[in-house]
């Protein structure tokens, strides 16, 4: 159906009129007059007839002009049929580690090795795709905390700047205390709801001005649940010149500290050493905090005002054109 954002504008259609009403006329061009006594009987003769629908003719293309402009104005739109939409009211952030250790290349992804971050974006997109009704945000941190995304319900956007993200980008070191700082102030400014942070890192809080576990207790006032996961396999075969030996790549990362996060805050630590182990854990993330199903409807609206804008610049031509050539087609 059809719909006018600014019906109100309508009101001006009589504008022309009240004004040709009210106002005095111009003054009229003084010339020669000629005294016909029998005026009456030449505007019977059908060639003046003719004549008056002639002159009548633009006025009432001009009076269509108007009533178009006036269309266009009142903003007419089209609207469609009613779209589901899904709300949980629960935002949830994520804040996934940039430093310079997430390049090592412990997961596998089709058979081949990819770093860390590789493994976190490609799952995670995943995930973010069924969190359909949440508000999402992300957050990158390395030697600093960045917000990327503010809390969106554009699911796609926020997967797209995670997948753009790079590491190194926010600095070599770890800040994780800064991050969970910064997703704590962001969500002071919103509503009180459900608020849940998935942090990512593999290794040690290495920088910032906030410690882990004090942020935890920041974010455990704030009514913020914290799911913490530490990245990275426990061996890893590396072939040097003396050869082949093993070693762990997560002797850096921090457990006590990540456990210590989320249970203060209500949350749970998981520990991903592969990207099968990452992806269950997604999908346990997914029991543990269900989308939730409170429908609401909204109707989608395209806007129609190019057409009668459109029509009534094109009559205005039209009557341009032709005044500047003159009534009988000569300029």
């Amino acid at each position: 159906m059809i719909e006018f954002a600014w019906p109100w504008l309508f009101l001006a259609l009589p504008l022309p009129w009240l004004v040709r009403r009210l106002l005095p006329p111009a003054p009229a061009a003084l010339g020669a007059a000629l005294r016909t006594p029998f005026l009456e009987e030449i505007e019977q003769l059908p060639a003046a007839r003719q004549a008056h629908s002639v002159r009548l003719l633009p006025a009432l293309l001009m009076a269509l002009a108007w009533v178009l402009l006036v269309s266009a104005a009142a903003r007419p739109q089209w609207l469609g049929d009613p779209v589901e939409q899904a709300v949980s009211g629960r935002d949830l952030m994520l804040a996934v580690d940039l430093s310079g250790s997430m390049e090592i290349e412990d997961f596998l992804l089709d058979g081949r090795p990819v770093d860390r971050l590789t493994a976190i974006q490609h799952v995670a997109t995943q995930f973010i795709e069924r969190r359909v009704g949440d508000r999402l945000g992300l957050i990158l941190f390395g030697e600093q905390a960045y917000l990327q995304a503010p809390f969106t319900f554009d699911r796609k956007t926020v997967s797209t700047l995670l997948n753009e993200a790079v590491i190194g980008l926010a600095g070599d070191k770890t800040a994780i205390g800064d991050a969970i700082g910064l997703a704590v102030k962001r969500l002071k400014d919103n509503p009180a709801g459900q608020r849940v942070l998935i942090l990512l890192s593999d290794g040690a809080n290495t920088a910032g001005t906030v410690t882990p576990l004090k942020a935890a207790e920041l974010a455990a006032r704030a009514g913020l649940k914290i799911y913490t996961i530490g990245i990275g396999a426990d061996e890893l075969v590396v072939r040097d010149f003396f050869g082949a030996r093993r070693v762990n790549p997560s002797k850096d990362l921090d457990e006590a500290a990540m456990r210590g996060i989320a249970e203060k805050t209500g949350g749970r630590y998981f520990r991903a050493r592969d990207t099968a182990e990452l992806e269950e854990i997604y999908q346990l993330l997914d029991q543990l905090e269900p989308v939730e199903r409170d429908t609401r409807y909204y109707r989608p609206r395209r806007e129609l005002y190019p057409w009668p804008l459109a029509g009534a610049l094109l009559l205005m031509a039209g009557f341009g054109f032709r005044a500047a050539l003159g009534d009988g087609g000569r300029p």
